[in-house]
């Protein structure tokens, strides 16, 4: 089967057997093609909930599929691949943090979106990596426990310099791997070129950047600005995406070290299999879970 083909069989199937598809912008393009919403983790879980289908397929990694059950645990939803997880995500647990939040009693505890729906239990704000700046600034609390990124948590820091942030040591493996000598090196080869990053990336690459945001902000930067080459500080799909929407610019990678192996697990011939019922894993979390982790959620939205 070519990928056409599989591409006209997966749509429809999942008009037949009433699925919304997610898309990550980090999955490869052939999956974005035939999604219903692709983008950011958190706006896909907004979708979700307001889409009228009664079945919801994530094609990103579990922590995602996790948050599109809270918002929606009327749906079932399914993860695309059994085995995509997210180092981030997992690296802290709710066990571990209980035991922090007892050595700072004091302290607002602040999860970063990519955090377990076990882990967001115990969290009492929840914020993306667009909304955190804003999220921090307005808490009543001056004392801020940030997890897990310690380099999203460090740019948060530096926007919002009246809190006392405190700071885990944990984050992103792929964003952090990159250090300033490449990204200086980057700017010299391009001189041409804006540099784009997310903040997952550490605060000595962060400093030599020309816009700084989550992914979708990168994504619309490059678009919308008059300059008409980049180069892009975050996972190596992004630069692609961009190549096939503004084929007038030229978009350069950061660094080859920007491969997120967990997002590339899922393929297109994953989402049929999920559709023929063959695939996939369904996500399942108790009502007690749910109701807990979406405190911090509903924390966030009130706040942002």
């Amino acid at each position: 089967m070519t990928v056409q083909e599989l591409q006209t069989e997966i749509l429809r199937l999942k008009k037949e057997k009433d699925v919304c598809i997610l898309a990550h912008s980090y999955v490869a393009h052939e999956i974005l093609e035939i999604a219903d919403f692709t983008g950011d983790s958190f706006a896909l879980s907004q979708k979700a909930a307001t889409a009228p289908q009664k079945n919801v397929l994530m094609v990103g990694v579990r922590f995602m599929a996790e948050t599109v059950k809270i918002l929606s645990p009327e749906k079932t939803v399914w993860l695309a691949h059994p085995e995509a997880g997210c180092p981030m995500a997992e690296q802290m647990d709710k066990d571990m943090i209980e035991a922090v939040k007892k050595m700072y009693p004091d302290y607002t505890v602040v999860a970063y979106i990519n955090t377990t729906a076990a882990l967001k239990t115990v969290c009492d704000v929840c914020v993306t990596s667009s909304s955190a700046v804003k999220i921090v600034k307005q808490l009543e609390n001056k004392n801020i426990l940030f997890i897990p990124d310690c380099n999203l948590g460090a740019y948060v820091q530096e926007k919002v310099p009246e809190k006392n942030i405190k700071l885990l040591q944990g984050g992103c493996p792929i964003h952090a791997a990159v250090n300033e000598k490449e990204a200086v090196a980057a700017k010299e080869k391009y001189p041409n070129a804006e540099l784009l990053v997310h903040p997952e990336c550490t605060p000595d690459v962060v400093r030599h950047a020309d816009f700084v945001g989550s992914t979708s902000a990168i994504m619309d930067y490059a678009k919308k600005s008059d300059c008409n080459e980049f180069i892009i500080g975050t996972e190596l799909s992004i630069a692609e995406h961009l190549q096939y929407e503004c084929p007038d610019k030229i978009f350069h990678y950061l660094s080859q070290k920007l491969i997120c192996k967990n997002m590339k697990m899922s393929t297109l011939p994953d989402v049929y299999n999920v559709l023929l019922g063959r695939g996939g894993v369904e996500i399942t979390l108790d009502a007690d879970t749910i109701q807990k982790a979406r405190k911090c959620i509903d924390e966030m939205l009130r706040l942002g």
